[in-house]
């Protein structure tokens, strides 16, 4: 798979299945933050899910590679820079 490749793929993903199946990300990584704040005691922004979410991506990369993890990386860190920007427009 070459780099434009994966970018499609994670495209596809987030354009696709996983935002039929769990709503749209602004929603879906807010309910995840809450609940996240819930058990950590702190305020937690969803763009940050994102980040913390590829970060668990990159933990199982450790064991070997998987396609479908660097994907999912990829995707969690379009979907930070999306809800970061914004945070940023709405924080204005």
């Amino acid at each position: 798979m070459n780099r434009q490749q994966a970018l499609d793929e994670a495209s596809k993903l987030i354009h696709g299945p996983r935002q039929d199946a769990y709503g749209k990300p602004q929603a879906n990584f807010a309910r995840i933050a809450d609940r996240w704040e819930q058990h950590l005691g702190d305020e937690i922004e969803p763009w940050l899910v994102c980040v913390l979410m590829c970060e668990l991506k990159l933990a199982r990369l450790a064991n070997g590679y998987h396609e479908d993890s660097i994907i999912d990386a990829i995707s969690y860190l379009a979907l930070a820079a999306e809800l970061a920007q914004e945070k940023q427009y709405h924080d204005r």
